[in-house]
């Protein structure tokens, strides 16, 4: 009579079916890892799209008061992150360069705070105003996850040791600098 069955096993054992599953789950993790990281970046650039929208708008408002530009009046140490001002409109004959240069700024400011997280702003210009040239850094912060990019070595943030001094970073922003020419 013939056996049915063979005196040995075939197929995987019970071992070899465990490694496998733990091999295909260090995958899985970090398979999902770099899905949360994949979600996060439409975000982030989101954020450096608004920051870039922002500061060219205000660039033009500066374009559109020349006078209070060459008076310095739209030079800002740093709006990021404290309270902002509260500024009166100017109205209509009694609106000069300076009124304006702070109304701009504050529009700027109260729509850098309302698009981006803790947002705020510097503005220099170089030499004195004269020339009509300078800088604009944009800063906010964003979220920390677990999958945030390293802000140490990703961005351009103004120094604080440079003129206008100002208090340091506690927590290093996102920052996003241009250079503008009126």
């Amino acid at each position: 009579m013939k056996k049915l069955y063979p005196l040995h096993q075939t197929g995987a054992s019970l071992i070899e079916v465990l490694v496998a599953v733990l091999i295909l789950s260090f995958g899985m993790l970090s398979l999902g890892g770099m899905m949360a990281y994949g979600v996060q970046l439409p975000k982030l650039a989101a954020y450096r799209a608004d920051a870039a929208t922002l500061a060219a708008s205000h660039v033009e408002r500066m374009r559109a008061n020349p006078v209070g530009f060459d008076g310095g009046s739209y030079n800002v140490t740093m709006s990021y992150p404290g309270a902002l001002p509260i500024v009166v409109p100017c109205v209509y004959p009694n609106c000069v360069a300076d009124s304006l240069a702070a109304l701009d700024t504050n529009e700027t400011n109260k729509a850098l705070r309302s698009a981006l997280p803790s947002g705020g702003m510097r503005v220099v210009c170089n030499g004195a105003c004269t020339n009509r040239s300078g800088d604009i850094w944009v800063l906010w912060r964003e979220p920390t996850t677990f999958a945030s990019l390293n802000t140490a070595s990703a961005d351009e943030c103004p120094d604080p040791a440079v003129a206008p001094t100002f208090t340091a970073f506690t927590t290093q922003p996102r920052c996003l600098h241009i250079k503008f020419q009126l």
